[in-house]
C-alpha cells in the first residue's frame, strides 16, 4: 500500500522560500487545506470534480502540476491506487500526506453485504475494533470475520476509505496540514494555525446545522447508491439498510438487485439516494413497484464551489438532502 504520511521528513528538509506549491487528490481535501491556507495560496486538485477517485486517470495537465507539488495532501491508496503509483513515480521529491494514514484517523470496516441492517432493527453498533485510531494501519488488514446482529455475515476487506465523510477526522486533520505547512514555510507558521482554528470552528457550526437539519431523519430507513456514507451516518446516526452497489468499480448483480428491491417494499425506506455519476437505471431497478422517493447524495460534491468553504457546504448540503426527502 502506499504509506506517504511524512512529517517528520519535513522536518529534515529545508523550508522553502516562499508559500510551497500544493496539490490535493478530491475537492473535499482541496476546501480543507484551501481553508488552512488563507490567502498565502490556492491548493492545486488533481480529480475534478465528476471523476471517481478510485479510476480516475491523470490529464497531462494534472500530471504536471502533481510533477511540480513541493507538497501533496490526499486519502491514500485506499481510495485512489493509481494515483498513488503517480505519487510515488512523478512527486518523488514532493512530500505526500495521506490524511487515511494520519495519526488519530477514525477507521470504518467496509461492508459487503447486501443489507446493513434488518427493516425494523437497531442500527449496527460500531465497537471498538471498528472505531480504530489510527496509530498503525498493518492492523487493518487482517479484520475477523463476524455476524451481524441481525444475521448477515460480514466478510471484512480493509477499511472504508470514503473517511473524509467523518466530520471527526475532518476536524483531526486541519491541524496536521497547518503542521506539514508550517514545517515547510514557517513564516507563516502562525497564520497556518490560526486559519486551522478558524476552520475547525467553522466546520463545528456545520456540524451543529447538520445536526438540527437531521433531527427528524434519525428514525428512517435509507437506501444509498453505493456504500460511500457511513462515515456520515456514523456521524449523525442514521441507518442505511443497503447500498446497490458495494464500490465505485464493481456493478451490481442481479440477485444484490433482487434482494435489496425485496428489502425496500418490506422496509418502510423513507428515501433511495442517487449519485450523480452513476447510472440511474439501477436505481429505478430497485425502486420498481415501490412508492419510495428518490433523491440525490454526492459523497464529492461535484456542484459545490471549491475553495475554504467547500467543506462546511458539503456537510450542510448532505444532511439538507437527507432531511428533505426524509419529510416527503
Amino acid at each position: 500500500m502506499y504509506r506517504s504520511l511524512l512529517p517528520a521528513l519535513l522536518l529534515a528538509s529545508p523550508a522553502f522560500a516562499e508559500v510551497p506549491k500544493v496539490v490535493t487528490d478530491i475537492a473535499p481535501v482541496q476546501g480543507l487545506v484551501a481553508s488552512v491556507m488563507g490567502d498565502l495560496g490556492e491548493p492545486g486538485l488533481l480529480i475534478p470534480p465528476g471523476a471517481s477517485p478510485h479510476s480516475h486517470a491523470l490529464k497531462p495537465s494534472e500530471a504536471r502540476a502533481l510533477q511540480n507539488a513541493d507538497l501533496v495532501f490526499w486519502i491514500g491508496g485506499e481510495l485512489s491506487p493509481d494515483l498513488g503509483r503517480k505519487i510515488d513515480s512523478i512527486a518523488a521529491d514532493g512530500a505526500a500526506v495521506s490524511l487515511f494514514d494520519a495519526l488519530g484517523t477514525l477507521h470504518l470496516q467496509a461492508r459487503n453485504d447486501v443489507l446493513f441492517a434488518e427493516p425494523g432493527a437497531e442500527a449496527h453498533e460500531h465497537g471498538d475494533d471498528d472505531h480504530d485510531e489510527h496509530d498503525d494501519h498493518a492492523d487493518h488488514d487482517d479484520h475477523d470475520e463476524h455476524e451481524h446482529e441481525a444475521g448477515h455475515e460480514h466478510h471484512h476487506e480493509g477499511d472504508d476509505p470514503h473517511v473524509w465523510l467523518s466530520v471527526d477526522n475532518a476536524t483531526t486533520w486541519l491541524p496536521l496540514i497547518a503542521q506539514t505547512l508550517s514545517e515547510a514555510d514557517p513564516e507563516h507558521a502562525d497564520t497556518y494555525a490560526a486559519n486551522a482554528e478558524a476552520a475547525a470552528a467553522r466546520i463545528a457550526e456545520a456540524r451543529a446545522k447538520a445536526q438540527d437539519l437531521l433531527a427528524g431523519a434519525t428514525d428512517k430507513n435509507f437506501v444509498v447508491f453505493h456504500d460511500a456514507f457511513q462515515y456520515f451516518e456514523d456521524s449523525f446516526g442514521l441507518k442505511v439498510l443497503g447500498a446497490i452497489s458495494l464500490s465505485d468499480a464493481t456493478a451490481p448483480s442481479p440477485a444484490r438487485l433482487d434482494a435489496l428491491r425485496d428489502a425496500l417494499q418490506g422496509a418502510d425506506a423513507a428515501c433511495v439516494f442517487a449519485e450523480p455519476q452513476f447510472d440511474p437505471r439501477l436505481i429505478a431497478a430497485v425502486t420498481e413497484g415501490a412508492d419510495t422517493p428518490v433523491a440525490e447524495l454526492d459523497p464529492l460534491g461535484q456542484t459545490l464551489d471549491l475553495g475554504a468553504e467547500f467543506y462546511p457546504a458539503l456537510i450542510e448540503t448532505l444532511a439538507r438532502n437527507v432531511a428533505d426527502c426524509a419529510a416527503q
